[in-house]
């Protein structure tokens, strides 16, 4: 089928190219119509967080609960409370009440605000209710608000959004990132392939699947909870692995190309040999991700379904847009000078191996040393791990002068640490209350105050129908503190119980703090799961691809060996502060819970990538030769050059989005990176093949009754047969052919 698919493209390439440039348009218009949404919201069903949130429903709050616009009064400025500023602010807020799905507002003399002065009167805010969600808030919705704030700006006070405005106006596109990584990955290619035009091929079609993926999930983000990290990454991923699979087709193409074979035909039976480990790595890729479905959080579904996409996106360019491509180009993909035919047996390319052909021979050499020097590396990196533990971000770790961090910053001086994460405590009336004095919401009332770690109580509300309480509870401590989520539990565990033992009432602490600490708990929990079933399913097509248990079992726990260590780095970079100031962080920030988590999915699929192309090759050796180490040695030549060059294309568009502002995208930055550089040097280069050395012929054992079972599937086979060259032929890839540095 791919066979068939990559002739009738290479045939018909314009037509080809002008499909997918329709499809990309038809996307861009749609999302210009109906905009990219996203959302921070987090939904955990079944969790104690939620089920405030769903008592929350009985209270007749706007679409967008309240949303502060932090007012400060800098030294030198009369105080919030003297006349002329009070008149500016109460004109401010008028006019922000004029606006645009505006359908309340409160100033900090108001009562209903909910908010209050500070003690010297210097910092206060306007609430702000909308008639939109939290996610259909966008950046020109709060930049309308702050300008409606006009009035009190003139009179000296520094205007701030705050909440969810600030959240949207700090909702930042990543193109710098993408632009970096694409001339990074220009200069890798440009030097590897030898022709300008080559390197451009991978771009091309990297940067179009790239556009049509974000277009995608910009329109998914209508459907489901949608974080702006999961775009991100999704950018991230879907950029690297679609110049990465490019990039190994391209180089079968040029080594086809130099067999003889005409354009056309080169192109489809690229796609019928390399285009089928594309699929067959991108399914692992969609796979790993898929697991994370069963963490049962909506935002994991969510970031495994953006970069799941991009994967998608990028296999079908790959499939289709490519061999269109490579028909339009044809030769001026090959230097000129490039020799026609592969290396025989007694050439300069056989007879002395270089680069990574010197390597593989210098680890089947020396197996147990190489193996030995490789766990060291990868178990020092991996040491911090055992000291990783799931935290939660606030706007503090934001960056400075983001209106996030700002925010953050006025609310912390002039309240203190929780006034920016309050709590949310509901309470269920067996039967309906008349006034807030009843005793039952007194009880309560009182045991909050009473609690240690409680900062501020606010009035307790009460729904329409009286059957319903809710107090606004501020932390002593900040959102991202682990004594903010003790009193969490304090609260649920000890004073709410006790406060309303016998009553028959029911009690719920929530707000986004609350349901981050939900979210980390639940995600704990589920780690197990959601690792066991990627490791099963990794270990499951491995073993359908080359027919081997051991083979399969040693490639899950390679795998391990290089996420376990990308955990490390992390733990040590990011919880630790090693190194925070040098990406743009003031200090050690808490790792959430869900980035080790799909952290584990993205790097299995990414490194079940590089052990596929590196054991195609390794397999194919033994099948002809039948000589373990020489196929071992035969493989890791032929396959070294080429994965280390993918490999540093991805952790260069990895590395690029150290830029962003978000300590989450600067975590998977980072991770990846160091995930995907051990995985192509250390892992590929040394345990891979020396365990294998010392495995011997036991690395394609099967049994009989398993042989029966399997379905027979070659990955690289593109139905014509196997090339004429000679065992050691491999080493001369098309990079090497070209002159690529290893």
């Amino acid at each position: 089928m791919l066979l068939s698919v990559g002739r009738w493209c290479a045939r018909r390439p314009k037509r080809t190219v002008a499909a997918w440039l329709l499809l990309l348009t038809t996307l861009a218009v749609a999302v210009g119509a109906f905009g990219k949404v996203t959302t921070e919201a987090v939904t955990i069903p079944g969790s104690d967080s939620q089920a405030a949130r769903d008592a929350g429903e009985a209270f007749a709050d706007a679409a967008s609960g309240r949303q502060p616009v932090v007012l400060y009064a800098p030294a030198g400025e009369a105080p919030l409370t003297s006349a002329a500023q009070r008149q500016a602010v109460e004109r401010a807020a008028q006019a922000i009440a004029e606006l645009d799905h505006v359908v309340a507002v409160a100033t900090p003399y108001d009562p209903a605000g909910g908010t209050a002065l500070s003690s010297d009167g210097r910092t206060g805010s306007i609430s702000v209710e909308l008639d939109l969600t939290g996610r259909d808030i966008t950046p020109g919705i709060t930049q309308g608000i702050v300008d409606a704030a006009a009035p009190a700006a003139e009179a000296g006070i520094e205007v701030t959004a705050g909440g969810d405005l600030a959240a949207a106006a700090d909702k930042g596109s990543t193109g710098h990132s993408e632009v970096i990584g694409l001339a990074a990955a220009f200069v890798i290619l440009a030097v590897g392939f030898g022709t300008l035009v080559a390197a451009g091929v991978p771009l091309l079609t990297g940067a179009l699947g790239l556009a049509v993926s974000l277009c995608a999930i910009g329109l998914v983000g209508h459907l489901v909870d949608m974080p702006d990290s999961g775009t991100t990454i999704a950018a991230m991923i879907g950029l690297g692995v679609g110049i990465d699979y490019t990039l190994f087709c391209l180089t079968r193409f040029r080594e086809l190309s130099a067999a003889g074979a005409g354009t056309v035909d080169a192109a489809a039976r690229t796609m019928a040999g390399s285009g089928r480990a594309v699929v067959f790595a991108g399914c692992a890729v969609v796979a790993a991700l898929a697991g994370l479905a069963l963490g049962g959080l909506p935002l994991l579904h969510a970031l495994a379904l953006a970069p799941g996409i991009a994967v998608l996106v990028a296999v079908a360019a790959t499939l289709t847009l490519l061999p269109a491509v490579l028909a339009l180009l044809g030769p001026r993909l090959t230097p000129k000078g490039t020799p026609r035919g592969p290396a025989g047996p007694g050439s300069d390319a056989a007879a002395r191996p270089r680069g990574w052909g010197r390597i593989a021979a210098y680890v089947a050499a020396r197996p147990w040393r190489c193996l030995a020097a490789g766990l060291v590396l990868t178990g020092v990196l991996a040491a911090p791990a055992v000291q990783l533990t799931f935290g939660q971000l606030d706007a503090g770790d934001r960056a400075v002068g983001t209106a996030s961090r700002n925010a953050y910053d006025r609310l912390t001086a002039a309240f203190g640490p929780g006034a920016s994460g309050p709590l949310q405590v509901t309470d269920t009336l067996p039967s309906p209350a008349a006034t807030p004095d009843d005793t039952r919401i007194a009880a309560v009332t009182a045991a909050l105050r009473a609690t240690p770690g409680v900062a501020a109580v606010g009035p307790v509300e009460l729904s329409p129908d009286g059957s319903h309480a809710r107090w606004q509870v501020t932390p002593a401590t900040a959102p991202g503190d682990p004594a903010t989520a003790d009193l969490v539990h304090r609260l649920r565990d000890d004073t709410l119980p006790e406060a309303t033992a016998g009553s028959g009432e029911v009690t719920h602490v929530g707000g986004p703090t609350a349901a981050q600490a939900d979210l980390n708990e639940r995600l704990a929990r589920r780690m197990p799961l959601v690792v066991g079933f990627v490791l099963a399913v990794a270990g499951l097509l491995l073993l359908v691809a080359f027919r081997s248990p051991v083979v399969a079992v040693k490639a899950a726990v390679m795998n391990l060996v290089s996420v376990v260590a990308a955990y490390g780095v992390l733990t040590a970079v990011f919880q630790w502060g090693w190194g925070a100031p040098l990406i743009g962080l003031e200090g050690p920030v808490p790792i959430p819970g869900y980035v080790p988590l799909l952290m584990f999915a993205v790097l299995f699929g990414l490194s079940t990538d590089y052990e596929v192309f590196l054991l195609s090759a390794v397999r194919a050796a033994y099948v002809r030769d039948g000589d373990n180490r020489r196929s071992v040695i035969s493989g890791l030549a032929g396959t070294g050059r080429i994965i280390t060059s993918a490999a540093l294309i991805m952790v260069s568009v990895f590395l690029s989005y150290l830029l962003s502002d978000g300590p989450v995208v600067k975590m998977f930055g980072i991770g990846l990176a160091t995930a995907v550089a051990l995985d192509a040097t250390v892992v590929r280069g040394i345990l891979v093949p020396s365990t294998m050395v010392l495995l011997g012929r036991a690395n394609w054992w099967l049994p009989a009754w398993l042989d029966r079972l399997l379905p027979h599937l070659d990955i690289e086979d593109d139905g014509h047969g196997p090339e004429p060259a000679a065992p050691d032929a491999a080493a001369g890839s098309a990079l090497a052919s070209s002159g690529g540095a290893s």
